[in-house]
């Protein structure tokens, strides 16, 4: 297991976790603490039960050649997007609480929504050993189609967990002003479905015929 890309992948939870403190302006914060709660025991899964072998690893710390230009850019929306939408957040439900208080079911409803969208994400990754980090036809590493588990089901699996806990997020921590970068972030993943999908069945050894068979990308009989 690569060392380096765990203390990567943890730094880089820390640094959201706390821009999300420093925007609410308070430790004593209980969606934030929660929140956080909820990241160590996915981290924690990722990296036990559900840990990628030590190739993907590998791949994810450090793709190889031959990323997409446009998938660069749309992860760097991404990430814009995600450090807008943690600072909106603890802004509005830690700090100045510009948004009237939920009913307790919303924020239940949204932790149920970030969980499922966080485990379904480590599963798909679990079951895809080519699941990398980019966009890229993995061709030093005999890149061939997932066609398995969740990947029976929809194409792309991990992008619609990411859009159920994005979807989970505003509801969680009670923030009405931050389902305007969630949204934004919800386009962006549909964008990224698209023309990733576009580009294996361009590129990628039959996986036009595992999307003959494996119809829906991200939502089952929608789309």
């Amino acid at each position: 297991m690569k060392t380096s890309y765990i203390i990567k992948h943890f730094a880089g939870a820390f640094f959201f976790f706390l821009i999300l403190f420093i925007s609410a302006g308070r430790l004593d914060y209980w969606q934030g603490l929660i929140y956080v709660i909820i990241g160590l025991i996915m981290f924690i899964f990722n990296y036990t039960v559900l840990r990628p072998d030590s190739e993907l690893l590998t791949e994810r710390s450090k793709p190889g050649e031959g990323a997409k230009k446009w998938d660069k850019v749309l992860l760097g929306l991404l990430f814009l997007t995600t450090i807008t939408m943690y600072i909106i957040a603890g802004l509005d439900s830690g700090r100045y609480h510009w948004s009237p208080n939920f009913h307790w079911i919303f924020y239940l409803l949204g932790t149920f929504l970030t969980v499922s969208g966080q485990l379904l994400f480590l599963f798909a990754q679990k079951q895809n050993k080519f699941f990398s980090s980019t966009v890229r036809i993995q061709t030093d590493r005999e890149h061939t189609v997932c066609e398995t588990g969740l990947y029976k089901i929809v194409r792309h699996p991990a992008y619609l967990g990411s859009i159920i806990q994005s979807i989970g997020f505003p509801l969680f921590f009670g923030s009405l002003w931050s389902i305007l970068p969630v949204g934004f972030l919800v386009i962006i993943h549909i964008t990224r479905t698209y023309l990733e999908d576009k580009t294996l069945k361009k590129e990628l050894r039959d996986y036009l015929e595992y999307s003959l068979k494996t119809r829906y990308k991200i939502i089952p009989y929608v789309w």
